[in-house]
């Protein structure tokens, strides 16, 4: 699967192909034949490639798993994202649960419980009640705060993937491998703003949207159900009281103890009736000044996945694979894993 792998190496780089093309001398209709698997180049050139591209020969020459289908959500349509980005975040996909779903072949893929049907429940028209509805669909209590969703999401069969990409303006995606949900978060994002990215994306997977619902409502719509599951208005109101005349700090250790930033808490505080519109402007524009806009504090701890790391060294304890097989797909260090594996001996 040199093909994939060298377009993967290649974007993660930010490199385009005429770029990589002039470094390596050859032409760039040279690159686009190795990519679409057209032609491959020999040791030597795949050498030269490696170096520019800061991996390793034998990076290129992984075996992709071939049994996987994916079906990958699509970018918003005003997206700021460039398409060699949009490029790179499937590729980063498709190589990410390569090696995931092939530890779970070699498992069983019984390791993996079944997903909740997607595109199922209807919209209401009341964000409240549409909030339950995904909460009671998840099997999650109806209110209350939701602690580590990423673990929850994973332990209902629901893949979650961090990506690396230097894009502030990029915040999830959805789609399907072999019929499975996934849900992609930017790993630069605050815990707070993924979040409510994945409940977002959530919404986007287990609502059924009209096919003449403009996108932008689309969007709108699943953000407000998202800021509904996380900070249900009856928590708000106990949480807050019925009527707030200011904005306190108080109000911090709710955002915390729901994991929410205090944006979507002022937001949902205005739409439950306990504060006014603009007590809610006024939060906004210091928030402004105080560049909260795009750097609101972090007041919880990152979420983050940790299943494909568990099912890789379950493998290796029950000698399913090699400690080296398990550094290949984890892509860490082989004393690492070895470090990871065993008790020491007391």
């Amino acid at each position: 699967m040199f093909s994939k792998n060298l377009k993967y190496y290649r974007l993660k780089k930010g490199m385009t192909k005429k770029e990589l093309a002039a470094l390596i001398n050859v032409s760039p209709m040279a690159i686009s034949n190795y990519e679409n698997g057209k032609r491959k180049p020999d040791m030597e050139l795949i050498k030269k490639m490696a170096r520019v591209l800061g991996v390793r020969v034998s990076d290129f020459l992984v075996v992709r798993n071939e049994k996987l289908v994916f079906c990958h959500g699509e970018f918003r349509k005003n997206s700021s994202l460039s398409v060699a980005q949009q490029e790179y975040v499937k590729e980063s996909v498709e190589e990410y649960f390569s090696r995931f779903m092939t530890i779970v072949e070699i498992l069983g893929g019984d390791v993996l419980p079944d997903a909740p049907l997607t595109n199922v429940l209807q919209l209401t028209g009341d964000i409240e009640q549409d909030g339950r509805a995904l909460r009671e669909h998840l099997n999650l209590a109806i209110d209350g705060p939701i602690s580590n969703l990423i673990e929850i999401l994973e332990n209902k069969g629901i893949l979650i993937y961090v990506c690396e990409i230097d894009n502030d303006k990029f915040s999830g995606i959805n789609g399907f491998i072999n019929g499975r949900p996934y849900i992609v978060i930017n790993k630069n994002m605050s815990p707070e703003r993924n979040r409510s990215t994945i409940v977002h994306e959530l919404a986007h997977l287990m609502f059924k949207w009209p096919d003449d619902m403009d996108e932008n409502e689309i969007e709108e719509l699943a953000t407000a159900i998202s800021g509904a599951f996380l900070f249900p208005k009856t928590d708000a109101l106990r949480e807050l009281g019925i009527r707030r005349s200011v904005i306190s700090k108080d109000m911090l250790l709710v955002a915390k103890e729901y994991g929410i930033s205090m944006y979507l808490l002022v937001k949902r505080a205005q739409l439950s009736g306990i504060i006014t519109a603009s007590l809610a402007k006024e939060f906004y524009i210091s928030a402004a000044k105080a560049g909260w806009r795009k750097n609101e504090p972090s007041r919880i701890k990152e979420e983050v996945p940790t299943l494909f790391e568990q099912l890789v060294y379950r493998a290796i304890n029950e000698n399913d694979i090699s400690i080296q097989r398990g550094a290949e797909l984890l892509k860490i260090p082989y004393d690492e894993v070895v470090s990871r594996c065993c008790f020491s001996e007391v």
